[in-house]
């Protein structure tokens, strides 16, 4: 998409009434362009790079635990109850939050625990009840790709600034397109395929465009399906969910603050998981890995969950710790309706939902907007006017302006974070930026 002004034919009368309406409302979307690509840029490529590292996260664990795997094993296997107290006992003071059933009998046992305030993963061995490995959870690779993804390890600021480029990065691409859209096309070359054989200057252009076009809705799919875990629009999305309902339970939260606070595993000092309730937790056949915590401390009831990162395969169920009785099942088509659609997404964007071609997918996507990203800057640089900031240069204010407002509005509406930073944008264009010479000049400003 034409991400750099310089690289679009702009019209090229004066400034005055001649100028019609739709070559403004080009010219004020192509500014638009300019800034979202400037500002989008660092971001794209960041989130691009650890959002393809983090598509291979089963691959990665499962190379990271394999020392965990195919265990030397003899003689008989220690109860459910012995392995968790011997994990506790490696951490005095720690109390119980899950069990991870062994994928296989060579496997070891994982525990997971509550300790000074962190989560840790403890592995033993399930035969000779040896303290395999002690890792807090927020340390592995995996989790702090994942927090980097999302809030740039800086917390909730960091949060809104990934959910803030997100959304400008809808912009981008909505305004891309306008941009690309043939209005005097003579075939296909340069709209859905790029001259390769032309000028520097188209073949730059086309090679922008037509790999932007191609990428538009894979890379739209990804922003909105990731807006569940955004802190203004989840947030938002979240509180609207919970108008007609005291408590909303989701399994995906806006920020790592708000997954340790919201519901989850509960922590508890002692748990009591019999052989019948575990023959019965692993007759359920629940895809793995399966979680099994507490639910109910005085009446011994456990929870047993499908954490599976293909969400429709995920799964619920309710078990009485000592007799094993069935008490409750959710699968996840008694999900509600939003859930399930946002869980389809969040497995889509993880690359998990159509196994290893979602995860090529993902990939060829995230490596297509690096490549635009670094497109969209040497078109800027080529072009860029020396002294200046190389931005399309503003009209005065007319009608197309009404149509602006409209637009904003509506970004406002569905994109809350843009429509407050376009607000913020425009206030300081008109009561600081406006007012300097130089830096009119600098950014085109009319």
């Amino acid at each position: 998409m034409n991400q750099i002004a310089s690289t679009v034919k702009a019209p090229t009368q004066g400034r005055g009434a001649s100028i019609s309406l739709s070559q403004r409302l080009y010219r004020t979307l192509w500014r638009w362009h300019f800034y979202a690509g400037l500002f989008c840029i660092p971001f794209v490529i960041t989130l691009s790079v650890s959002g393809a590292l983090y598509l291979f996260k089963p691959q990665f664990e499962a190379f990271t635990d394999r020392h965990w795997h195919n265990l030397t094993v003899q003689g008989q296997r220690i109860a459910v109850n012995e392995v968790i107290a011997t994990a506790q006992a490696s951490l005095p003071g720690a109390q119980f939050l899950s069990y991870e059933l062994p994928s296989s009998p060579r496997d070891a046992a994982l525990v997971n625990l509550r300790f000074e305030g962190q989560k840790y993963q403890v592995y033993v061995h399930p035969y000779t009840g040896e303290v395999l490995s002690q890792v807090a959870f927020d340390q592995r690779f995996m989790r702090q790709v994942r927090e980097f993804h999302g809030e740039l390890m800086a917390g909730r600021f960091g949060s809104i600034l990934v959910e803030l480029a997100a959304c400008w990065a809808v912009v981008l691409i909505l305004t891309g397109l306008y941009l690309w859209w043939p209005r005097n096309a003579k075939g296909l070359a340069g709209v859905l395929y790029p001259r390769l054989r032309q000028s520097k200057r188209i073949f730059w252009r086309d090679l922008h465009a037509v790999v932007g076009i191609w990428l538009s809705a894979f890379a739209l799919f990804l922003i909105v399906s990731g807006l569940p875990w955004a802190m203004v629009w989840g947030g938002a999305f979240k509180e609207v969910r919970s108008w007609n309902k005291p408590v909303v339970q989701q399994d995906w939260n806006q920020s790592r603050a708000d997954e340790k606070k919201s519901w989850g595993p509960m922590a508890v000092d002692t748990v009591d998981i019999s052989e019948q309730a575990l023959a019965s937790i692993q007759a359920l056949g629940f895809a793995p890995p399966v979680e099994v915590s507490v639910s109910n401390a005085q009446l011994n009831t456990l929870k047993v969950s499908s954490q599976n990162q293909n969400r429709p395969l995920r799964a619920e169920a309710w078990v009485d710790g000592r007799t094993g009785e069935l008490l409750r099942q959710k699968p996840f088509a008694d999900r509600p309706l939003v859930d399930r659609v946002i869980g389809v997404g969040i497995s889509a964007h993880e690359g998990h939902l159509f196994g290893w071609f979602n995860q090529l997918l993902g990939v060829l996507v995230t490596l297509g907007l690096v490549f635009l990203s670094v497109t969209g800057t040497i078109l800027w640089w080529r072009k860029k006017p020396a002294g200046r900031l190389g931005a399309p240069a503003s009209l005065p204010q007319h009608a197309v302006a009404k149509v602006v407002a409209l637009v904003i509005l509506a970004l406002g509406i569905l994109l809350p974070i843009v429509g407050l930073s376009l607000l913020m944008l425009w206030l300081v264009e008109k009561l600081i930026l406006r007012q300097i010479a130089f830096l009119r000049a600098w950014l085109g400003l009319a």
